[in-house]
C-alpha cells in the first residue's frame, strides 16, 4: 500500500523536492537560535562584545524571515500538491466506479461511496502534504539537534534520550487501537451519509407517509453510532496523546535535576551549558511533540487511503481483453440453456432457452420476482451469467466489446432517471453527438415535442433534481426520446407503463409502438394490455420458462397466461360483448 502511496507523488516531483529543501532550511534555521545562544553566553558576553551580539541578531532575525517565506512555501505549495492528488485519486476513484458490474452497486449505499470519495480523500490530501513535510523537518530537527546536545555534553544527552525508547513503546502500543477506532469512525459517517442520502431523495415518500419520526430515529441511530464510535477514537487518541505528554515533560525534568546535579558535582557542566541544553531541549521537543500528534493524522489518512485502495482493487465488470467490437447488430437473440444467480439469491434463472428473431417483438408475463427484468439485464451484459450462452447475431455477448454490445440496445424503464439539467441535455444523453434538429426529431416521434415548447424556456427548461420539475408521463416520454435518438436495433421496455394512469399510459403506448417498429424488442409487462401487439410471449415463473407461444396458443392452453389474461380482461370482454 506504501508504494502505491508514493506512485501519486510522481507527477508532482518538482514541487514535491522544492517543499523538501524547504524543510530542510526551515530545520536548519531553527537550530541557529540555541547555537547562537551558546556562542553569545560563552564568548561575545565575556569579552563584552557588543558589535557582534547585534550582528547576530540582525543575522538571526534576517534567518527568521527567510523562514518565514520557506513556510508559507511549504504551506501554499505543499497543500496545493495534496489537493491535486486528492483530485488525481477522486478522477480514478469516479472512472474506477464507471467500470464496476452493477452488482456492486447492489451490495453498497450511494451515500457511502459518497463518503469515501469525498471524507476520506480529504484526510489523504492533508497526509499526502503533511506527512513527508513532518517525518522530513522534525526528523532532521531531532538529529541535527541530538548532535549538537551530544557536542556540548555527551553524558548528559544520553541520559536525557533514555526517555525516548519509553516514549516510542507508548506509541507503538497505543498506535493499533486507534487504529481501529478511527476506521470504525469512518464506517460510521459512511452509515451516516448513506441515511442522509436516502433520506433526502425519498422525502416526498415520508412526507406522504407521514414518517417523518421514523427517518428521524433512523437517523439519529447512525448518528449516536457515530458520537460512539469518535468517542472510541478520542478516548484512545486522550490515551494516546496524554501518555506521550507525560513523557515529553520527563525530558524538562532530567535537564533540570541531572544538569543541577552535574553543575554541583563539577562533572564538566557550567551554567551557559545547561541554559543552551534547556534552550535546545525544546528544540528537540517541539518536533518530537509534532511527529507524536502526527500519528493521529496519518491514522486518519492511511485508513481514508485504505478504504480508497478498497474501491480500486474491486474486481471490474467482465471485459475480454480481445473483444469483438461491432458497429452495428441486426438482433437476433438466443438464450442457450442460460441460468443465473445473484450473489445473495440462488436459482434466479434456471436452465432458460429461447430463441427471438430479427425485428420480432417478444413479451415476458409472469408474477414479481420471476426472472423477467433479470433476462433483460443478461442481454447488455450488465451480469455475468452462471450457466450456458447469450448470443446476438451468433456473436458471444461475453466476446463483444461492452461498449458497442450497449450501444445496439435501448432500455426504456419503469423507473425512469433523468439528470439535472436541461431537457435538452437529458435527450442529447441517448447520443452525445447529436445535432439540436435531431434532439427535435427524437423528441417528436416520442410525441413530447409540442409539450416542451409549451414551457417558458422550452428545450432549456431545468428539470430539477431526477426530473422532478415534470410528471411522470412527460418524464416517460423524455426517456423514450432519449431512445429514439439512440436509435439502436434491439429495444428493451421494461414495464416501461405500469407506473402510469390508464390514460397516460395509453398515450405513451402509442410513442412505444412507434419506437418499437423495425427493432428487435423485448417487453417486461404486468398489465397484459401493452403486449397485444407481441409476436411471442414467455410466461415466466420461478426462473423457469413455463409456457411459451403467441397470445391464442396460450389462450388455448387454458394454462398460467390464460389465468393471468382472464382475470386482467374478463370483465372488459363482457362489457365489450354487451
Amino acid at each position: 500500500m506504501f508504494k502505491r502511496f508514493i506512485s501519486y507523488y510522481k507527477p508532482y516531483k518538482k514541487i514535491f523536492a522544492l517543499d523538501m529543501v524547504a524543510a530542510l532550511f526551515i530545520s536548519l534555521i531553527g537550530l541557529l537560535y540555541p547555537v547562537l545562544t551558546n556562542y553569545i553566553l560563552k564568548t561575545l558576553i565575556p569579552e563584552e562584545n557588543l558589535k557582534w551580539i547585534i550582528i547576530l541578531g540582525v543575522v538571526l532575525l534576517f534567518s527568521y524571515f527567510i523562514r518565514m517565506l520557506l513556510r508559507y512555501f511549504v504551506q501554499y505549495y505543499g497543500h496545493v500538491m495534496g489537493v491535486r492528488m486528492q483530485a488525481d485519486m477522486r478522477s480514478q476513484m469516479f472512472q474506477k466506479l464507471q467500470r464496476l458490474p452493477f452488482s456492486y452497486y447492489d451490495e453498497n449505499e450511494t451515500g457511502k461511496i459518497m463518503s469515501r470519495m469525498t471524507n476520506d480523500l480529504m484526510n489523504v490530501s492533508e497526509l499526502a502534504h503533511h506527512g513527508p513535510e513532518n517525518i522530513f523537518i522534525c526528523g532532521t530537527t531531532i538529529l541535527l539537534s541530538f548532535v549538537y546536545l551530544m557536542m556540548l555534553n555527551w553524558v548528559l544527552t544520553l541520559v536525557i534520550f533514555t526517555c525516548v525508547p519509553l516514549l516510542v513503546c507508548i506509541s507503538l502500543f497505543l498506535r493499533k487501537r486507534m487504529n481501529r477506532a478511527f476506521m470504525d469512525t469512518r464506517k460510521s459517517v459512511a452509515e451516516i451519509n448513506g441515511a442522509l442520502e436516502s433520506s433526502i431523495t425519498g422525502i416526498r415518500v415520508t412526507k406522504a407517509f407521514h414518517n417523518r419520526e421514523e427517518e428521524i430515529r433512523k437517523f439519529e441511530l447512525g448518528n449516536q453510532q457515530f458520537v460512539e464510535a469518535r468517542s472510541r477514537a478520542y478516548k484512545a487518541m486522550g490515551q494516546f496523546g496524554s501518555s506521550t505528554a507525560f513523557i515529553t515533560d520527563l525530558f524538562n525534568l532530567v535537564v533540570l535535576i541531572v544538569g543541577a546535579i552535574f553543575i554541583y558535582k563539577a562533572f564538566h557542566v557550567d551554567y551557559v551549558i545547561l541554559t543552551t541544553f534547556m534552550v535546545s531541549i525544546g528544540i528537540f521537543l517541539n518536533p518530537l511533540t509534532t511527529l507524536i500528534n502526527f500519528v493521529e493524522q496519518y491514522q486518519e489518512g492511511a485508513t481514508g487511503f485504505k478504504r480508497f485502495i478498497e474501491i480500486m482493487d474491486t474486481e471490474e465488470e467482465n471485459e475480454n481483453q480481445d473483444a469483438i467490437k461491432v458497429e452495428a447488430l441486426k438482433g437476433e437473440i438466443i438464450f442457450d440453456h442460460v441460468s443465473f444467480d445473484y450473489e445473495t439469491t440462488k436459482g434466479v434463472l434456471k436452465d432458460v432457452s429461447l430463441h427471438i428473431p430479427v425485428g420480432r417483438m417478444v413479451a415476458f408475463v409472469g408474477p414479481s420476482g420471476g426472472g423477467k427484468t433479470t433476462i433483460c439485464h443478461l442481454l447488455p451484459h450488465f451480469y455475468s451469467i452462471t450457466k450456458g450462452k447469450i448470443t446476438i447475431d451468433s456473436y458471444n455477448i461475453n466476446e463483444l466489446d461492452l461498449g458497442s454490445l450497449r450501444k445496439n440496445i435501448g432500455i426504456v424503464q419503469q423507473d425512469v432517471f433523468l439528470f439535472s439539467g436541461t431537457i435538452l441535455e437529458n435527450i442529447r444523453y441517448g447520443r452525445l453527438d447529436a445535432t439540436d434538429e435531431e434532439v427535435y426529431e427524437a423528441a417528436k416521434r416520442a410525441q413530447i415535442h409540442e409539450t416542451i415548447l409549451s414551457f417558458e424556456q422550452g428545450y432549456q427548461t431545468q428539470i430539477g433534481e431526477r426530473g422532478i420539475k415534470l410528471s411522470g408521463g412527460q418524464k416517460q416520454r423524455l426517456s423514450i426520446a432519449r431512445v429514439f435518438l439512440k436509435n439502436p436495433p434491439i429495444l428493451i421496455l421494461d414495464e416501461a407503463t405500469s407506473a402510469l394512469d390508464t390514460v397516460t399510459e395509453a398515450y405513451i403506448q402509442a410513442s412505444l409502438e412507434e419506437l418499437a417498429k423495425g427493432r428487435t424488442t423485448l417487453v417486461v409487462a404486468h398489465r397484459l394490455s401493452t403486449i397485444k401487439n407481441a409476436d411471442y410471449i414467455y410466461v415466466v415463473s420461478e426462473g423457469l420458462i413455463q409456457e411459451e407461444g403467441t397470445h391464442e396458443e396460450l389462450l388455448a392452453a387454458n394454462k398460467e397466461y390464460a389465468d393471468l389474461y382472464y382475470k386482467q380482461f374478463k370483465e372488459a370482454d363482457i362489457l365489450v360483448n354487451c
